[in-house]
């Protein structure tokens, strides 16, 4: 119901701030709750970080979210349809060693149609990473 994209590969010196962009695509017929969902106990798109290697301080960017009305729910809710692309930046480590790496992570989402929601499911991002 969700899948990403491969990030580009991000490259910097020490000390610099490497930014990529990550591709998400929703199947049609469903939607993800936003970042910002409009009731608690909506499950946010999510995105944490298992391992950085040489980069740190990632700061992911959500795009905007749109209000859509749906059968179940009484409220617009905060969601993401169709493609969007989330951005992730890093800043490379002051002692990071030269050379290749890769940053690892998980989306966290939570995939509905317009009559049901499904059980939250994660996916691997791997963004790939060169140190000048």
């Amino acid at each position: 119901r969700l899948t990403v994209g491969k990030p580009a590969k991000v490259a910097g010196k020490r000390n610099e701030t490497v930014q990529t962009r990550i591709p998400v695509a929703i199947l049609e017929g469903y939607h993800v709750n936003s970042n910002t969902p409009t009731d608690e106990y909506l499950i946010p798109l999510t995105v944490t970080w298992t391992s950085l290697g040489a980069l740190e301080g990632p700061k992911v960017t959500f795009p905007k979210p749109s209000s859509e009305k749906y059968e179940f729910s009484e409220k617009p809710l905060s969601v993401y349809t169709g493609n969007i692309e989330l951005s992730a930046s890093f800043k490379v480590s002051a002692n990071a060693p030269g050379g290749p790496g890769i940053a690892s992570g998980k989306l966290r989402y939570q995939a509905c149609n317009s009559k049901a929601c499904f059980p939250p499911k994660s996916v691997d991002i791997n963004v790939p990473y060169q140190v000048h």
